[in-house]
């Protein structure tokens, strides 16, 4: 049997309830509720699939990531979007931040069988999200102003099992 994987960072909970009201937002006013599933983070490693019995070699090397460094503050500030037609996501926008960059590089030493560009971003909206909603919802979100703060001091491993479960973290430093 297979299940899904992925590697994150998650901000303190209560940034997870002020993006949650603009995911409520975009679930009533925009058609768009596969977005209230999931929890507000910075996906590290997009979701991956692996037979369950092979769990201890994902375990093995999430426990090899490096992450001897700072924990390190990151900056939420305002929202932006991959406007694709098939497929448009509207997200909290991180600022650009050496110190993420870094350790996404040390998530990518042990975990590489993915090709994919790293965009960090804290998704508020996409799957069930139309086009004509995505023109509408953006209307508004690229002007919305939205800024806070938080630290980063782990990495979490998280398993699918009917919703994301964490099932390891790393601490930095």
């Amino acid at each position: 049997m297979k299940k899904l994987y992925f590697i994150a960072i998650y901000p303190p909970q209560e940034i997870i309830e002020e993006v949650k009201v603009f995911k409520k937002d975009l679930a009533i006013g925009y058609g768009n509720s596969k977005a209230l599933k999931n929890d507000a983070h910075i996906t590290l490693f997009p979701p991956f699939s692996r037979e369950v019995e092979l769990e201890s070699d994902i375990f093995t090397a999430f426990q090899k990531i490096d992450i001897q460094m700072p924990p390190f503050e990151i900056e939420l500030n305002g929202f932006g979007s991959f406007a694709n037609p098939k497929n448009p996501v509207i997200f909290v926008h991180p600022e650009n931040n050496l110190d993420l960059k870094e350790l996404h590089n040390r998530v990518k030493q042990q975990f590489n069988f993915i090709r994919y560009s790293f965009t960090p971003h804290m998704t508020v909206g996409y799957r069930d999200l139309t086009w004509e909603n995505f023109l509408k919802a953006w209307k508004k979100y690229e002007t919305l102003e939205y800024k806070t703060k938080f630290i980063v001091d782990k990495i979490l491993l998280l398993r699918h099992d009917g919703k994301w479960i964490p099932i390891a973290e790393k601490i930095l430093g």
